[in-house]
């Protein structure tokens, strides 16, 4: 992958470390990557996503105003076509779950090489869901575990259609309404209609939320 390939990337970096965030920036533009923001804390990501519209995000999970699920919600409202890859020291069940359940594309430890890095970064961008060895597991194990487990007798999930389900599904694997178009031979216009009344369906307000719904029902 060449750098002038690189330089199509948008990147926000979100660590409230100094040097660690600054040493990462510089390490990406050195690469050819288009840094456009760096940011310490949640309210700062979602500002600065909102006034650069990154690719990608590199997000901490342990932040000065809350975490990096709160901070992955807050870039995702502001710049909703953003991709979250998390770069945590942490591999923590409940921080990787965590920051998948918020929307988060794919998590990566700190102890990744810098070749690693920015392999995820070009797939983060692409929409691939990228994980360190081994957590990849734990989500997929998780993901199984909450779809085989029995849904309370009060639950009356709304009915959608095998369409909008399949909609749906992309929707939380990151993929944008173009690209959906694109998987299923549909306009753009029929694949955001699907995505509006799946939301009036399902009461909820963005797809981030939609991304949720999904994960907790195990769709």
């Amino acid at each position: 992958m060449t750098e002038d390939t690189n330089a199509d990337i948008a990147v926000m970096v979100v660590d409230d470390h100094p040097m660690w965030r600054d040493g990462v920036a510089r390490d990406l533009d050195a690469a050819g990557f288009r840094v456009v923001a760096t940011a310490d804390g949640v309210a700062a990501a979602g500002r600065r996503a909102r006034a650069t519209t990154p690719d990608v995000v590199l997000m901490d999970m342990h932040l000065p105003d809350g975490n990096g699920a709160d901070a992955t919600v807050a870039v995702l409202e502001a710049s909703p076509q953003t991709r979250i890859l998390v770069l945590s020291a942490s591999a923590e069940r409940n921080d990787v779950l965590d920051a998948i359940k918020a929307g988060a594309t794919g998590y990566l430890v700190k102890s990744a090489s810098a070749e690693e890095l920015f392999d995820a970064v070009r797939a983060t961008s692409a929409g691939q869901a990228v994980f360190t060895p081994g957590l990849a597991g734990l989500v997929l194990g998780e993901f199984r575990r909450m779809s085989t487990s029995p849904q309370p007798e009060s639950d009356t999930r709304p009915t959608l259609t095998d369409r909008e389900t399949e909609v749906l599904r992309l929707v939380a694997k990151g993929l944008s309404a173009k690209q959906i178009a694109t998987r299923l031979t549909l306009s753009h216009r029929t694949v955001e209609n699907h995505v509006q009344a799946t939301l009036r369906k399902l009461q909820l307000a963005n797809r981030v939320e939609l991304t949720r719904y999904v994960i907790e029902k195990g769709l």
